[in-house]
């Protein structure tokens, strides 16, 4: 039996789940409540394009691209706690409470980002998405956080930063273990960018 043949049938089940939620959004309800429920509606209706693309592309193998190219969440009974995988690269999820936060709406040019930063992170690196001014950058790396169970620091950088605060900042990020996102890391003086690679 193949074990695509139920996929038609979970994403009809995607698809209620999704008109379930709506209805639930559409009444009276707090606040709190809305903001928890307009971010689950957002990672599935997500969930819901991936099963539908799956579909479409009938993928059967746990080892085809368009399966391994998801953000994905097991269990692992032996370390007793969430993996995430992509690709190749794997991380233990962040657990960081975050409280009820909004979600980015996920693309295909998203999920290459969110591609690229985890196969850097695998490899003990950073990433600098570059592009135009309000393209999502900042945002898409701070949902990855999100994603990961991490908090994500953006700091907006410029002219009047010396090497000396710099030093105090990663030191900051050393103990918590959060992420730093750099806005405008380029307004940095290229004299302080060099002792920073150095203290990096």
């Amino acid at each position: 039996e193949k074990p695509t043949i139920n996929m038609p049938e979970f994403l009809n089940h995607n698809i209620q789940q999704l008109t379930d939620l709506t209805k639930v959004v559409q009444q009276e309800i707090s606040g709190l409540e809305r903001k928890i429920i307009v971010p689950l509606i957002t990672i599935d209706v997500h969930a819901r394009d991936i099963v539908s693309q799956m579909v479409q592309k009938q993928v059967s193998s746990l080892n085809d691209f368009d399966w391994q190219m998801q953000l994905r969440f097991y269990w692992d009974d032996a370390s007793d706690e969430v993996n995430i995988r992509q690709v190749n690269a794997s991380f233990s999820y962040g657990y960081e409470y975050l409280g009820a936060q909004s979600r980015l709406v996920v693309t295909p040019m998203t999920d290459r980002c969110y591609m690229t930063l985890t196969g850097a992170l695998h490899l003990k690196l950073g990433g600098a998405p570059a592009g135009p001014a309000g393209t999502g950058k900042t945002e898409t790396t701070k949902d990855l956080g999100k994603a990961l169970g991490v908090q994500c620091v953006v700091f907006n950088c410029g002219d009047n930063l010396d090497y000396k605060f710099m030093g105090k900042f990663f030191s900051g990020l050393a103990q918590c273990g959060a992420w730093a996102c750099f806005d405008e890391f380029n307004r940095i003086d290229i004299e302080v960018l060099s002792v920073v690679a150095q203290q990096l």
